[in-house]
């Protein structure tokens, strides 16, 4: 498998990364012993989780593997996250030092490790002032709890406000940044990703498939049924369905990528998540399978290599929808790039 720096790091991890946000729930312990083995058998050295996927038991889960496993944890490249409340009271949950002080140490725990490789912000702390994140963050790097730290579902200023308090205040530096990436969700184009390529960072993208719907599973105007995600479980998500079923542009991306999956003899998820291996940034395409057999098909997008012509297809198809101002054709952007010349 194709291995990539982790952002401005000298560390190195495959493309395609195995997230375990169903260990505990869709995935029981078994299974999830069974997907790290596949994935890591195929060649993956990245495994994601967070301290609140089920409630913690998806790092317990994943520390349990490790210590059956012997020195796989030195041959792994592991990465948690912490924000989210996970202490009763009002100090239970942010970025603060004192909340985060007490999140990765469960974490280390839970995962029976001492150093976490990548540690994570899963969302911005409007409370918290950044620069107390930051000397945290910095502190828990020259402690040795950590190795490098990212963050999640930040925007670009937020992103580029951190990386320049950090630069300034000679604290170690961001290298990724976890945000919500797909055919069907390319908004982060136009301000994220310009933010993390000036920062030299890497893009983690979460929700490759778009919760199933890249995969091909799900039909126009028909409610979804059988083992899928809205099919098992229809009150979950089925405001969001009904929206995205509506929008003409969702059938359009979709039936792109099952012209192109025809035609090369592949999968729909395949293509999608090489469309999305291929994108400026990224770094790795964090994968949520559930089933062995998903794994195993989503895998194989590793050696899936999308032509010129067809990332075009798929670029035209899924092109975000924007105004006029600032981004459109007759925002200020775009008629400075004239006057530039283009470049």
């Amino acid at each position: 498998m194709d291995l990539r720096k982790l952002g401005n790091s000298g560390t190195v991890v495959s493309a395609l990364c195995l997230g375990t946000m169903t260990f505990g729930s869709d995935a029981d312990e078994a299974t999830s012993f069974a997907l790290m083995d596949d994935y890591v058998e195929a060649g993956g050295n990245f495994l994601d989780t967070a301290d609140v996927y089920t409630n913690g038991t998806s790092e317990e889960i994943i520390g349990r593997w490790l210590k059956s496993k012997g020195g796989m944890a030195d041959r792994l490249v592991i990465a948690s996250k912490g924000r989210f409340p996970t202490l009763e009271g009002s100090n239970g949950l942010g970025l603060s030092r004192k909340h985060l002080g007490h999140a990765l140490d469960a974490s280390l725990r839970r995962l029976g490790v001492e150093q976490i490789d990548l540690y994570q912000m899963h969302a911005w702390d409007a409370l918290t002032p950044i620069e107390e994140t930051l000397r945290f963050l910095d502190d828990s790097v020259r402690n040795g709890k950590i190795a490098y730290y990212g963050f999640s579902n930040f925007l670009g200023w937020q992103l580029t406000k951190a990386v320049w308090i950090a630069k300034a205040q000679g604290y170690t530096p961001p290298v990724t940044l976890q945000p919500q990436y797909n055919l069907l969700v390319r908004d982060i184009e136009h301000e994220i990703v310009p933010a993390v390529l000036d920062a030299g960072m890497g893009l983690l993208p979460w929700s490759p498939l778009a919760g199933g719907w890249l995969s091909g599973k799900y039909k126009r105007d028909e409610m979804p049924s059988g083992a899928t995600r809205l099919g098992e479980n229809p009150k979950r998500g089925m405001e969001a369905y009904e929206k995205r079923n509506a929008n003409p542009q969702t059938w359009a991306v979709i039936d792109a990528v099952m012209q192109i999956a025809e035609q090369r003899g592949v999968s729909a998820a395949q293509v999608s998540l090489a469309w999305l291996v291929q994108k400026p940034a990224v770094t790795s395409v964090i994968l949520g399978a559930r089933k062995r057999e998903q794994l195993a098909d989503n895998m194989a997008a590793g050696d899936l290599s999308l032509s010129a012509e067809e990332v075009a297809r798929l670029d035209e198809a899924s092109k975000p929808q924007i105004g006029d101002y600032p981004y459109g054709a007759g925002g200020i952007n775009q008629r400075h790039r004239k006057l530039e010349g283009g470049r």
